[in-house]
């Protein structure tokens, strides 16, 4: 047994450095190009998603928006398809044995993650060109918000329907309680789950922010996808959190790129049908802490706004701009924010273990 469990972690690892040079070797290609084709707005943001003006955001990201190349993120799902793509050839070429060791594309535990990471991608990078392209005809981007939603909320039903009626999943677990027989409802929280994740995509604003909060966020369900025995999962995980690293690397300030929708649209939803698949979608608040702030943070400023004539909580939203407006520099909080997705991603793991103990 522990000679199992050393060639498995040896595996992961594997996949994790192997992730991280592709996506090295890709980086300045993808950079070329972007700067070639000039991929960024052409016109600064004057608008939030409530229709107001953003002051704040102007003063310290205007010029970096016109600038700065999005679509980053091709660099993480770009890498996640080509590791996947070698790992197929090889399990055909390699004999039965050696392709059953190195695969880790598996019915039950990998297809919809990847999936749901490519699908939701492709989304966010047609709404990256036309942001691009028109320079963000809609104030949420260069596609319809209700269009976005929409879109997005079909990916989440065919991702509910294959956890329910293939996978067979109808049972949920409930922290230091059990699993709890839901049957159709899970359909209905899985939907839920996928759009209220969709909604912390806003935690992608600063250079540096979105990967380096990810990172820990993802460490925390490859060690819950390893400990439930879904080795698949664990392998899948840690080359996303291989392709972040390298994306990290070029994104620290002075950035190279933004990761933009279809980075952060893929990472969040895939974040989500991670949890279902290792049943620990209730610690996903804590484990993702960071996101959960940084999109109540929008839904608060946009409510108050709207009851209260104009009137705001904070001083910008998301609060990543609001700390910017109290005088933070972009590197204190891009590191605190870090700091902070760490520290609860180590907390939703020591409940996680907990409640499997105490149950």
């Amino acid at each position: 047994m522990y000679l199992i469990h050393v060639f498995l972690i040896v595996k992961i690892l594997s996949y994790f450095i192997f992730s991280f040079l592709v996506a090295a070797v890709l980086a300045p290609v993808l950079i070329h190009f972007l700067y070639k084709y000039k991929a960024w707005k052409k016109k600064p943001k004057e608008k939030s998603i409530g229709g107001y003006a953003t002051p704040i955001f102007q003063k310290f990201h205007s010029k970096k928006e016109v600038s700065t190349p999005r679509m980053g993120g091709i660099l993480i799902w770009g890498t996640v398809l080509i590791v996947s793509v070698a790992d197929l050839i090889l399990t055909n070429v390699l004999p039965l044995h050696a392709a059953e060791n190195i695969n880790f594309l598996s019915r039950s535990e990998t297809w919809l993650p990847f999936f749901t990471l490519i699908a939701a991608s492709v989304l966010g990078l047609i709404d990256d060109l036309m942001t691009v392209k028109d320079n963000g005809k809609y104030i949420s981007g260069g596609m319809r918000f209700k269009t976005r939603l929409l879109l997005v909320t079909i990916i989440a039903l065919i991702g509910a329907w294959w956890f329910h009626y293939k996978l067979g999943w109808s049972s949920i677990y409930i922290p230091f309680h059990g699993d709890v027989f839901i049957d159709g409802f899970y359909i209905v929280l899985f939907v839920l789950a996928i759009l209220a994740t969709f909604s912390s995509g806003v935690v992608d604003g600063l250079d540096g922010l979105s990967a380096g909060v990810m990172a820990p966020i993802f460490t925390a369900f490859a060690i819950i996808a390893y400990a439930r025995g879904k080795y698949d999962l664990a392998t899948f995980i840690v080359i996303i959190i291989g392709a972040l690293v390298t994306y990290l690397w070029f994104n620290v300030p002075p950035a190279k790129f933004y990761m933009g929708e279809t980075g952060i649209l893929g990472l969040t939803t895939t974040l989500a049908v991670i949890a279902f698949l290792t049943n620990s979608i209730f610690f996903l608040p804590i484990i993702g802490m960071v996101l959960v702030i940084e999109a109540a943070s929008v839904i608060i400023q946009l409510t108050s706004k709207k009851l209260r004539h104009g009137q705001k909580v904070f001083l910008a939203a998301p609060i990543h701009h609001h700390f910017e407006a109290k005088g933070w520099s972009e590197s204190q909080i891009t590191m605190r924010f870090w700091i902070i997705s760490a520290v609860f991603s180590g907390l939703g793991l020591i409940l996680y273990f907990l409640s499997k103990f105490l149950v």
